[in-house]
């Protein structure tokens, strides 16, 4: 006998991170970059291409990277992230 699933059609309250397909940077001023406004997809490869200098790693690492990391920290309890290390908004 096979027994045919179907998918959860209760949907998961959403997080207000996924409440948009965009991740949007407006004046980053780190290291190489100068004043930087860039939007970049969601749940896409993305690609960053220049010459050397040029300010990608600041872009992804110093700027992406760590505002993401914060937004993640902010979704553990309160007690989790007693544990974890802070960081300011990027």
């Amino acid at each position: 006998m096979s027994m045919a699933t179907s998918p959860d059609t209760h949907s998961a309250e959403l997080h207000t991170a996924d409440s948009h397909d965009l991740i949007r940077v407006h004046g980053a001023r780190v290291n190489n970059l100068k004043d930087v406004s860039v939007e970049i997809p969601k749940r896409r490869l993305t690609v960053f291409t220049g010459v050397s200098g040029s300010g990608k790693s600041s872009l992804v690492f110093d700027t992406i990277a760590a505002e993401s990391q914060r937004m993640i920290n902010e979704t553990y309890s309160a007690f989790v992230q007693g544990f974890m290390p802070t960081y300011s908004r990027a």
